[in-house]
């Protein structure tokens, strides 16, 4: 059996081809952190220390814990970090002054620290799932009152705020709340608390057993969806932009390339800068060439009409303008009527046609019947799509 985590599922949900470098592949890369990740993790430290010192007694001011703060973002901090949205006009300072904020807010709101008993800090265990794997028990902070109430809490530095239904839907902490209910037996709920930094406010979310036992099903058949996967396509999102492999994925090699070029004559002289710019103007043409040729034809039309013609003739070609009958079948509630009638009638078997798109779905994800499956050839071919990319920055 093998122990895995929110994270590690959340890797494959997220892009499978991932998943497949990091957990199976195991392939090391020397790449920086993100300026996002670096400053979350910095002042997590901080309001573990503020924790840890009041469980001394010891109450630390606010003026105390920022200079914490500032003097172990000085430390730890170095060039190499990548900001991601530099193109944005942010730089580390910025999350730096950020980080500062958070901790400030959170202060502010909290003091004196005593609403709760302070259970641990940064919690690390293990739980063993129905299917007999282990899920990576990790808190924040875990904390309870004198009611018998638990409270298993998460910092989040999260540009964007957790709305109620995300919260309740959330698995991470929900998977832990199955943890606390195990070691703590006097726990009369376990309450899921996230503190959203960035708004100082809190999203908070609490389950019954039978959520927690469909839960933990769900886990179970995402974890053997898992095990059984023999593809691991890639998956393209914003979270592409943090990813440790994103200079060795297909999807991006060629862009990690072009980066490294410093001019843009070499730029434009790339073969696949060519390739892709001859096709971009092709793709243009054609379309352009579409649109001509439904002008024409109406244009057609229209003088095959007002002359009383069906062949209209050029210098060497001539064009035929025929008109003719076409139907245009029901929609909504009378197209399933219209349908019914057809099988009612004996029709639709002699008239329908296979949805080909449809077919060619459920075939290749496995979802039809294995003897249908076993009457066809699968092939490999090729999807050409054009879509825009950032500019390229000036020399």
């Amino acid at each position: 059996m093998a122990t895995y985590s929110h994270s590690r599922v959340s890797c494959f949900e997220n892009c499978p081809y991932q998943y497949k470098l990091r957990y199976i592949d195991k392939i090391k890369v020397d790449v920086p952190t993100t300026i996002e990740c670096f400053m979350g993790d910095m002042v997590h430290q901080t309001l573990e220390k503020l924790y840890k010192d009041k469980k001394f007694k010891k109450l630390v001011s606010k003026a105390t814990l920022l200079k914490f703060y500032k003097d172990l973002w000085e430390k730890e901090y170095s060039e190499d970090i990548l900001v991601v949205k530099a193109d944005q006009g942010l730089t580390s300072e910025n999350y730096r002054k950020m980080g500062m904020k958070f901790i400030s807010d959170y202060y502010e709101k909290y003091k004196p620290f005593d609403q709760l008993t302070i259970l641990g800090l940064e919690t690390t265990d293990r739980m063993t799932l129905p299917d007999g794997n282990q899920w990576h028990v990790r808190i924040d902070k875990l904390a309870c009152d004198d009611e018998g109430n638990y409270y298993v809490c998460d910092y989040k530095t999260n540009a964007r705020m957790k709305d109620q239904e995300e919260a309740d839907a959330d698995r991470q902490l929900a998977l832990y709340s199955i943890w606390v209910k195990d070691k703590f037996k006097d726990a009369k709920s376990v309450k899921l608390v996230w503190h959203m930094l960035a708004f100082n406010k809190e999203a908070v979310s609490e389950r019954s057993d039978e959520q927690l036992e469909k839960l933990q099903k769900d886990v179970c058949d995402r974890i053997k969806e898992v095990e059984s996967a023999t593809e691991f396509p890639r998956k393209q999102s914003g979270l592409c932009n943090y990813c440790i492999y994103k200079e060795m994925c297909p999807s991006f090699k060629h862009e990690a390339e072009l980066e490294k070029i410093e001019t843009i004559k070499e730029f434009k002289e790339d073969e696949g800068v060519m390739l892709v710019d001859e096709f971009s103007e092709i793709k243009t043409k054609l379309s352009e060439l579409k649109k001509q040729d439904e002008e024409f034809r109406d244009k057609l039309i229209t003088y095959a009409k007002q002359f009383g013609v069906d062949i209209v003739y050029g210098s060497n070609k001539k064009c035929s303008v025929k008109e003719f009958d076409k139907i245009v079948l029901p929609e909504g509630e009378n197209k399933e009527k219209f349908i019914q009638l057809m099988k009612d009638k004996g029709l639709y078997e002699e008239l329908s046609m296979v949805c080909y798109p449809r077919l060619n779905s459920k075939i290749i994800s496995g979802d039809i019947d294995e003897e249908l499956k076993k009457m066809v050839d699968i092939i490999q071919d090729y999807r050409l799509s054009l879509s825009k990319r950032k500019d390229v920055g000036e020399e």
